[in-house]
């Protein structure tokens, strides 16, 4: 199945996303609150997009199971985990105003970008094997949390929501969509779509450690660069 292939293909990639410092400090309650509130802004905004991929893909299909299930998807998010989010917005007093203040950083830009192409250049199956990791991924990570948890009550919160049945059964259906679209003909298309995204999750991580933005290189950085180029 496609599932089995995309999940040998970037096991190492999620392997890291699993060990990710990020990841690690959240379990622990070492990761700093500032960071977990850049983290959420910035999976504000990937959220908003990644559910109009869904109702876009869907409006695109001539397969009214995907169409269904797409559609059902962007509406299962808004009532799970986008109203989860709001609810840890409010614990920690984000604002409209700071979301405004805080632009979309490069790696999450870049994420939702190369979503947006695997559904123009190969059409509704493209956005499916895109938008899989992120599901499939943040179930794996919940379950590997669960027994240990966290001392920190909203990252406990954090962990909980992806260890949910209702976040699971959800991620279920998408492997289950996966392998519907999935020919031999357009799987190697659907694998590159796969291990993009799953490369992103990673780097998402490091994003929010980060607390990357569009700053330009300082000085001694710029010319580090020149001198390797």
């Amino acid at each position: 199945m496609f599932t089995d292939q995309a999940h040998t293909a970037t096991k190492s990639c999620w392997e890291a996303s699993k060990r990710h410092p990020f990841i690690q400090q959240l379990q622990a309650g070492t990761l700093p609150l500032a960071t977990f509130r850049y983290y959420l802004i910035q999976d504000h905004y990937y959220l908003k997009e990644f559910g109009a991929i869904h109702d876009l893909a869907a409006d695109q299909s001539d397969d009214a199971l995907v169409a269904q299930q797409l559609h059902a998807g962007a509406e299962h998010l808004r009532q799970g985990e986008v109203a989860i989010r709001q609810e840890f917005f409010d614990r920690l007093k984000i604002t409209p105003a700071e979301i405004a203040a805080t632009p979309v950083a490069p790696t999450g830009y870049a994420y939702t970008s190369h979503l947006y192409r695997e559904l123009l250049t190969h059409g509704p199956a493209g956005a499916v094997a895109g938008l899989l990791p992120c599901y499939w991924l943040y179930a794996e990570i919940g379950r590997s949390l669960a027994n240990q948890g966290s001392p920190v009550p909203i990252y406990q919160a954090w962990i909980d929501t992806y260890n949910a049945d209702d976040y699971t059964g959800s991620m279920t259906d998408q492997l289950a969509l996966a392998n519907h679209v999935a020919t031999p003909e357009n799987t190697p298309q659907l694998l590159a779509a796969f291990e993009k995204s799953s490369w992103y999750e990673l780097n998402f991580w490091q994003m929010a450690l980060d607390h990357e933005d569009w700053s330009l290189p300082t000085a001694a950085s710029a010319s580090d660069f020149s001198t390797s180029h």
